[in-house]
Formats: structure tokens, sequence, C-alpha cells
């Protein structure tokens, strides 16, 4: 899965209204059918289908029904660049509220509406979106925060599937079990993004107000929305819209692919020409034997530029066949490069933090930590030791995260002065061995099988692609394989320890990664306590883990993609990758 978050690459514009002006767009062979509204709030009359006509002189026009006061011709509110980029992130999750940049560039994100976010207002916009044979339609949300316009796009199939009803599970009604209909739910997420440029009208300061226009740049996520290049070239670019639109897709976690029946390419409503984008054979039963369609695949060869989440993870998915998870060659034609992810250090912030029981700063985390740490122990009702060391992991409790090694390797290290806790989520055999684990260690480990975003506070880091830097950014050393970002982000013996790479093969524990884990927290527990740990804790908190440097670096790869093509440039970055954490 993926998760967007924007910082320093946005604008400073403050929040406004968000009034409608729809556009005139042409039927784009009846895929798209846009609604307007009479009032601002409450359900929207549907006007007569746009007429798209394109004269003999090769430029496009637009006709619209009478009398019902909209323009013909181009908008007003052309979206034109004043300075920077127009940029549209879109993406399944979108972490919110980030940092606001220096930057002068434009930037909304697009993300489904799975809750009732108090924040986002209803811009009354509705949108008729024809999927397979039928007619689904969606509205938009919107709010303006930090100088980042997010847009929610809201259907039943995104609100009503998650919000009170599956406890926040986006993708499945449980861990490794996918929703029938997810194919209908991402096409209409990425139909949504590709209109919302053009007919949301979005006030914010008076350099950037009104529609974000033609002249953008997407930004997709994994497969979710690995489709969009192909609606883009389809829909738009044949029709003379998004001339000068790019597409650059991030790839966070290459495992997940999208593969589908290939009878299911009906669902998409692509040419035939596309097929062969989508083409996929592999080995595999589910979910159909034999041939198949693959989302990530037709994103990597449709998109202008492709992205990942670090530049030795960009090495490894291009390294062979496993790595690559089949889709390595097309990686390896297309180029790949990767950014480094930053933090948002206004959250996740020790010196601020109101989860936790002592702030501190570089100068105090030494005093501060082991009264954070009682208090974590007492609150999870372990013996209050200062003595002992405290390790912890968080995130997806499956295979492709160590799990499975992690629970081996927890009876090979646990002693009296160490403690360990895992807190998340996934697959309930794991869930039952860590509690048996929990069990037949009381005083030492606890099993929390629930998200706490608290707790992960406390622990100082939660299960996304930045785990690493937030547990550095609260003085904590991380324990972590030697894979992806991990490389590029934690330095052996500096900030954290290295486990080695471990077996990429998930169908059974290898012993030698079990061994890797125990070596590694015996190495942390050697020294802990010592002059040497608490110069590590010192040199997790003397860097800078903010979007600084990495905003420059999307920017650099956005603005060569929009000058140049899709030459990759190199850049840093970080893998979505699960981290252990000391305290």
């Amino acid at each position: 899965m993926a998760s967007v978050t924007v910082s320093n690459i946005v604008s400073r514009s403050a929040h406004g209204a968000c009034d409608v002006e729809p556009r005139t767009s042409g039927n784009r062979k009846a895929l798209c059918l846009r609604s307007q509204s009479t009032t601002f709030h409450g359900l929207r009359s549907l006007n007569k289908v746009d007429s798209f006509q394109k004269p003999k002189n090769g430029k496009a026009s637009f006709t619209q029904a009478p009398n019902k006061g909209v323009r013909s011709g181009k908008s007003k509110h052309s979206g034109a660049i004043v300075c920077g980029m127009n940029i549209v992130f879109v993406s399944t999750e979108v972490a919110p509220w980030s940092k606001t940049g220096k930057n002068g560039n434009r930037v909304m994100t697009v993300s489904p509406r799975y809750d009732q976010y108090k924040e986002a207002w209803d811009t009354s916009v509705l949108l008729e979106l024809k999927v397979a044979d039928k007619v689904y339609t969606v509205r938009f949300f919107h709010c303006h925060r930090k100088g980042v316009d997010r847009v929610f796009v809201d259907h039943p199939l995104f609100l009503e599937k998650v919000w009170g009803k599956t406890g926040g599970k986006l993708y499945g009604p449980v861990a490794g079990e996918d929703y029938q209909d997810n194919q209908i739910r991402f096409i209409l997420l990425s139909l949504a993004a590709l209109e919302a440029p053009l007919i949301l009208n979005l006030k914010g300061s008076k350099s950037y107000s009104g529609p974000y226009g033609e002249d953008v740049v997407f930004v997709c996520n994994d497969w979710h929305t690995a489709v969009l290049p192909c609606y883009l070239k389809t829909l738009y670019k044949s029709h003379g819209i998004y001339k000068n639109a790019k597409v650059a897709l991030c790839i966070h976690n290459i495992a997940y692919q999208g593969r589908f029946a290939f009878s299911d390419f009906s669902y998409l409503n692509l040419p035939e020409s596309f097929k062969s984008s989508f083409d996929f054979i592999d080995g595999y039963e589910k979910p159909v034997k034999g041939r198949k369609i693959n989302w990530m695949k037709a994103g990597i060869l449709e998109s202008d530029k492709v992205l990942t989440v670090s530049p030795y993870y960009a090495e490894e998915v291009v390294s062979d066949v496993a790595k690559g998870v089949e889709l390595d060659n097309f990686i390896r034609k297309k180029r790949i490069s990767g950014i480094v992810n930053g933090m948002d250090v206004d959250v996740w912030n020790p010196s601020i933090d109101k989860y936790i029981s002592a702030n501190y700063d570089a100068k105090t985390v030494l005093d501060a930590k082991p009264l954070n740490k009682e208090d974590v122990q007492a609150s999870l009702g372990l013996p209050v030791d200062p003595n002992a060391l405290l390790l912890a992991f968080i995130g997806r409790l499956e295979e492709q995260k160590g799990s499975d090694v992690l629970a081996e390797a927890i009876p090979k290290f646990i002693d009296e002065n160490i403690q360990m806790v895992v807190l998340g989520t996934g697959k309930k055999v794991m869930e039952k061995q860590l509690k048996k684990i929990e069990e037949a260690y009381p005083d030492n480990v606890r099993a929390v099988a629930k998200f706490d975003p608290v707790l992960a506070h406390k622990l100082r880091f939660e299960p996304c692609g930045i785990v690493q830097l937030q547990a550095m950014n609260y003085g904590t050393p991380s324990l972590v394989t030697s894979t992806g970002g991990l490389v590029n982000t934690v330095l052996d013996g500096y900030t954290g320890f290295h486990m080695g790479a471990f077996n990429i093969d998930c169908d059974a524990v290898d012993p030698q990664d079990v061994d890797a884990i125990v070596s590694a927290v015996k190495r942390a527990s050697g020294i802990f306590g010592t002059e040497q740990f608490e110069e590590i804790i010192q040199n997790c908190m003397a860097q800078d883990l903010s979007w600084e440097e990495p905003a420059k670096k999307w920017e650099e790869e956005l603005s060569t993609l929009l000058s140049a093509g899709s030459e990759p440039v190199a850049a840093e970055a970080v893998a979505d990758k699960e981290v252990l954490s000391t305290a």
C-alpha cells in the first residue's frame, strides 16, 4: 500500500473557500459524464452531456447544453503555473497535514474518503464515471491545510466499506483477503483524480485561485493508481486535453502489483491496444491460474517516469526476478530512480510530543528517555526496570515484514535484561503465535494486536515507510535488515545496527535470518547503558531528518520530467520496511 506525504514542495497559499465552476469537457467516449449543481449544498441536477467537437483546424472546442450558464471555451481560471509546478499526488492513502514549504509549487493530493474527515467540506461537485457497463456517481470533498489542497473522492465503495465496519481495513475485510471490487474502487479513484484539476475551482491565495488546469504532473503511487496514465492517454491526450501533462509512478512495494484475471480487462474500458501493457503470465494460481492482467506492469510501461523509495531498493528490484517480483525486466528497460523520504518534524518531535511523559531535545535526551521507558513499561504491565533493554516492533504481521522470523528469534534472545513489545495486526496465525510467546514470557514480552497511535509515539515510530527516521528523531537506535532505504539511512554502529540481508523466500523461516536478529540484539544489549550507546543516541538526534532536502530531490525529478521527458535523476530514498527500535 502506498502512503503519500507532501511537504516542502508546496506553496504558501492560504485556505480559501471552494467554489464550483464546472469546465465543459466532451464525452471522452462516454466514460466520464460530469454533473453540475444549482446550489452549493445538496445533490446537484444532472445537465445534458457536453459535446466534444474537433474542427478541421485541429483545435478542440466545446459546446454546452443551452441555458445552464456554463462557459464555452477555455476556463478563465487556466491553472497556469505562476511559479513552480502544479503537482497532483494520487494515492489510496495520504499522510495528512504535512509541512508547508517555500518552493512555490501548487500541490493537490487525491485519495478516497474513507471516513467522515471533519476538516474536509463537501464541494457539491458530482461526477459520473463509467466502469465496465455501470455508471457511478462520486462527490469531491476538500480542505486546504498547510499549503496542500486535500481532495477526497467520496463514494460508498470507500466510505461504507471502511468507516465503522472493518476497523480501518482499506483493501480487504481481513488481512490477506482483498475486496472483490477493488478494481472498481481504484478505477474510480484514478478517473476522479484526472478530472479534479479540471473541474474543481479551489480558491486559495491570489496566486493560486481557480482550477489547476491541464499543465500538471500526476504522481501515482503503487498499483492502485497505476492505470491513471492509460486513461490520461486514451481519454484526454487523444482529444487534445492535458497535452503537456506528465505522469510519474512511485513504487513503494513491488510485491503488490494488482494481478487479476485477464478477462477483467473489460472492466477498464480501455482500447485493445493497451492489452499488451497489462498482459502477464506467472506460475501462481491466485487470483486465477495462468494469464492475467497486471496493473503495476501497465503503470511502469505507460508512465513517463518510474520512481521508488530508495536508491538501494531501485538496485534491488532490477537485480533479479525474485527481488523484482517478475517485473525486473520491465523496470530495467524503463529505468528507475529514487527519492529520499523526509518526516514531519512537527508531528514527530520529542520536544512537543503530547503523547510522551517527558519531553526532551538533544541536550536532555539522556535524562528523559529513562522516564519515558518507565512509562511504557508501566502502561504495558511490564516490570519497571531501568537496566532492561526495551525493544519494539510495530508493523503489519506478515512474512514480508519479517514478523515470522522475529517470532522465531524472540525466545532465543529474551532474558532478564531484555523486554520486547510487538504492536500491530495482520495474519491471525501470527497474532496467536506472538500471544503464546507473551504467555511464555509474561515479564518480558507484550504482544498488542492492534495499532495504538499513542503507544506508537511512546515507542518512537509508526508503521509506515519512514519508521527508522521517526525512531532516530527520538534518539532511538534501530535494528534493521540491510535492504532498501534502511541501507541508505541507518549507519551500522553509528545510528543503529544492521542485521544483514534476509532470505526473500517467505514460504519458510530461514534459520540464518533468526540468528541474524539474535546477533544484532546481543550487539545492542552488549553496549546498552554505556557511553558508546549514548553516543549513538546523540548521533541519531543530530541529523536533519525533515523534508527539506528530500523535497529538493522531488523537485529535481519532476522538473526534469517536464523539461526533458523521462530521463532518471539519481536521488536518495527510504524503503517501506519495518524496523526494530531500541529504548
